[in-house]
């Protein structure tokens, strides 16, 4: 049994229990809190609370995980949106709100599950029976592309890629204010959060190199959609590094102020651009995906005035 607890910051208080407790646990799912609700393993003061307690500041909420369950991770009919494929790999289209790989609380639905139905047994089992063919990830409520590898020789070759940073990838991001610099470079290394193991966070502690390069594409009143291209690719490395320099991406609870998702569900992040050099042929290929619905909404939304939504 894993126990977290979470103490309750001005900031945090009023925002209902499930939805707080995913924005700072960001490994749980709101159903796999809901689920540990429903068990009673969530706490205050020794007594179980549900989802729809609003915590106060000070309040001191103790969650109860039990140990990782051994997964079986089944193929499913999930409808793909495959941009290039051939023998040796594929480059997915994933939707927002799609996690990459099964996890506790996410052990179907998929993008893994999806890939087993498509794909069969020709994923490369670098990453093992819980993550075959993954070779990078993107989070759950970050939508675009990414690749998958289908043997374990196109894996190692793409990873390193990786690795020396030829592989290009590129984003779309609203963040939040205006950024005054048309464009710049935020090189700051990250590790996990010494205040809270579930975070990443800028710091000099256990720490890896990571670079993110930005542009200004247009800003709003209170905006900017911004694009950007990873020099390295560390977990959460965006998300991190824009709130570091005081514009964290719109919608990102986790980073940003959970308070203020301005009618976004998880933050407005588009994987719009990977290129990477064929391990087989050597050939350069560049595949692009167009901006989701929910992207182009929001935009229309701040191109209307920049309200503010909470």
């Amino acid at each position: 049994m894993n126990t977290e607890i979470v103490t309750v910051t001005d900031e945090l208080s009023g925002i209902r229990a499930d939805k707080l407790l995913t924005s700072v646990l960001p490994d749980l799912s709101r159903s796999a809190v809901q689920a540990l609700m429903e068990k009673q393993a969530v706490l205050l003061g020794g007594k179980p609370i549900d989802k729809k307690y609003l915590p106060k500041a000070g309040d001191v909420i103790v969650i109860e995980i039990p140990e990782p369950e051994q997964l079986s991770t089944q193929p499913e009919n999930i409808p793909l949106d495959i941009r290039y494929e051939d023998d040796d790999l594929l480059v997915v289209n994933k939707p927002k709100g799609m996690v990459v790989h099964p996890a506790v609380g996410n052990c179907d639905g998929t993008l893994v599950n999806a890939l087993l139905y498509h794909c069969g047994a020709s994923l490369s089992g670098i990453n093992g029976v819980i993550r075959p063919g993954i070779v990078h990830r993107i989070d759950k409520d970050t939508s675009g592309l990414l690749i998958v590898a289908k043997n374990d020789f196109s894996h190692a070759a793409l990873a390193e890629q990786i690795k020396v940073h030829s592989f290009k990838r590129e984003y779309r991001a609203v963040v939040v204010g205006t950024l005054k610099q048309d464009e710049g470079t935020v090189d700051a290394p990250l590790g996990r959060s010494v205040s809270d193991r579930k975070k990443q966070a800028v710091t000099d502690k256990n720490s890896r190199s990571a670079v993110t390069h930005y542009s200004v594409i247009e800003r709003y009143r209170n905006f900017t959609y911004t694009a950007l291209r990873l020099e390295t690719g560390r977990t959460h490395q965006i998300r991190v590094h824009m709130a570091y320099i005081g514009h964290p991406v719109a919608g990102d609870a986790v980073y940003g102020n959970p308070k203020k998702t301005y009618g976004l569900d998880g933050q407005c992040l588009h994987a719009g651009l990977i290129g990477f050099v064929h391990p087989r042929s050597g050939e350069y290929i560049e595949i692009s995906s167009e901006l989701p619905e929910y992207f182009t909404s929001f935009l229309g939304r701040i191109q209307l005035g920049g309200k503010e939504w909470s």
